[in-house]
């Protein structure tokens, strides 16, 4: 597991600067997210491409200042997969990306790895509520190893900022 962490912390420092006092409130999202993923999807060839879209997922806030963050992000991450030679997994990560925030069944291409990263968020943003299952006590610990730290009140805060500027799309990121 220790390399795909290492890919993150990689992942994560490109943006340290853009980020700011963010910082640490996005790495534990970040590392959460992808635990979560781990946790729900035994399948090892998976956890780099877990690693990629969880470090890019939400980066289009801070890199183009916007809560409509999906595109934002997923150039990001695509940017990043031609960087590193593996285009061949840009609509999958694109995928796991844009719909991360369903809120019905997902059906598409990837399902099983675009399900799973989109369930891995949705664990996340319940506090852990939502466990699809998944051991509640390792949840636990992930929390605990990567606490929150106010990430979901700045959410709450650039949602209420978006809602005020833009009254009929005040959540541009879930989808259906």
């Amino acid at each position: 597991m220790g390399f795909p962490l290492k890919i993150i912390d990689d992942l994560m420092s490109r943006f340290k600067s853009v980020i700011g006092i963010d910082y640490e409130k996005y790495r534990n999202h970040v590392y959460r997210v992808f635990l979560y993923c781990i946790l729900l999807d035994k399948n090892k060839s998976n956890e780099k491409k877990y690693a990629i879209a969880a470090a890019y997922h939400d980066i289009g806030i801070w890199t183009d200042r916007t809560i409509d963050y999906l595109n934002p992000s997923i150039v990001q991450a695509n940017n990043y997969l031609v960087e590193i030679g593996k285009a061949e997994w840009i609509e999958e990560i694109e995928l796991m990306i844009y719909w991360h925030h369903k809120i019905t069944a997902y059906k598409g291409a990837y399902k099983e790895t675009v399900v799973i990263f989109c369930k891995a968020d949705w664990m996340d943003v319940s506090l852990g509520v939502l466990t699809f299952e998944a051991d509640k006590k390792t949840i636990a610990e992930i929390r605990h190893e990567f606490p929150n730290l106010a990430f979901h009140s700045f959410l709450i805060k650039q949602l209420l900022k978006n809602f005020i500027n833009h009254p009929l799309t005040p959540f541009p990121m879930f989808k259906k």
